[in-house]
């Protein structure tokens, strides 16, 4: 799917090195390609609780623009600052040419 006309997301999805935010990873595919993709990963730490049971985790993801993520599907890998996280659902779009990647720290 081509990203909106209405907005340029290579603007949000800038790296440090021009005072952005977005990092760039490396996703080894199940057919064994591999690419790079800039976007922004995010470690959310959280806390759920179910009546007297408590459980304390995080949901990594990775959200880029959707033409960064052609491609990409559950059970590939991503490799980023030197961690391997496994893919762990399809990219989930938002409607305005942004998705977000799940993750899971690969053992």
């Amino acid at each position: 799917m081509p990203k909106p006309s209405w907005e340029n997301l290579d603007v949000f999805f800038q790296t440090d090195t021009v005072g952005g935010f977005a990092d760039i990873a490396t996703f080894e595919l199940v057919d064994g390609s591999v690419r790079k993709s800039t976007g922004i990963f995010d470690d959310p730490y959280l806390n759920a609780q179910i009546g007297k049971y408590e459980i304390d985790t995080s949901q990594p993801r990775f959200t880029c623009a959707e033409t960064e993520a052609v491609g990409i599907k559950q059970y590939d890998y991503m490799v980023l600052d030197g961690k391997r996280y496994n893919v762990v659902g399809y990219p989930k779009s938002d409607g305005a040419g942004v998705v977000i990647i799940p993750l899971e720290i690969s053992e």
